[in-house]
């Protein structure tokens, strides 16, 4: 008696033929964040537990420039989950873009606390040397800037920013080293090469 043959590849499961869920964190990691942001509405409307999704929805429109609408869902996230460190941290990138120096230091201070080798801290260092730049205190945006650049050794910009801090308090030396750091990483940089020129002249008077 002969056995029917059976072929596992012709069982076909309706899995096969479902479209795959839209995935917010994919959208935002590729740019594309007006449909990250759609994604994540709906999660929330069937779940506003989601704190992923306020998450990636909080990212989302921080990179959209919508600082306002993106403070409304970290709160909502930050309301779920007190100590996580990704809203955390992203309430300090809102408070930074919208000029809330003293704010924005406390959520990157916090962030470090909790997540000091965090997937953002470099971000976050980055950041702070910014606000110290801001406030003038340059020796702060210094150690700010160096462990950003620590993280993140090819950021030419940050390098460049660096460079900025260190000729602002007056180590032309280090400066110069920031700067031609910078220029090795992207050798187009004008304001970069004009600061070189200015701390290597002031080295040599």
């Amino acid at each position: 008696m002969k056995h029917p043959i059976v072929l596992p590849f012709l069982v076909f499961s309706p899995l096969i033929f479902s479209q795959t869920k839209p995935d917010a964190l994919m959208e935002y990691r590729i740019g594309n964040f007006e449909k990250a942001v759609s994604i994540c509405k709906n999660e929330i409307s069937v779940n506003p537990n989601n704190l992923d999704a306020h998450v990636v929805i909080a990212w989302s429109l921080v990179k959209m420039g919508d600082y306002q609408s993106a403070f409304t869902y970290a709160q909502n996230g930050i309301k779920l989950s007190r100590f996580d460190p990704r809203i955390i941290e992203i309430l300090g990138e809102i408070s930074y873009f919208q000029g809330k120096n003293a704010e924005a230091l406390r959520y990157f201070q916090e962030y470090i606390n909790f997540a000091s080798e965090g997937g953002r801290v470099d971000s976050v260092y980055y950041l702070m040397g910014e606000i110290f730049i801001r406030q003038g205190r340059f020796r702060h945006a210094d150690i700010a800037l160096s462990t950003a650049v620590h993280w993140q050794p090819r950021n030419a910009d940050w390098w460049g920013r660096l460079g900025y801090a260190r000729e602002s308090f007056g180590d032309m030396a280090s400066a110069a080293s920031a700067y031609e750091k910078a220029l090795a990483l992207n050798a187009g940089m004008v304001d970069v090469r004009r600061g070189l020129d200015r701390v290597r002249k002031a080295l040599k008077r």
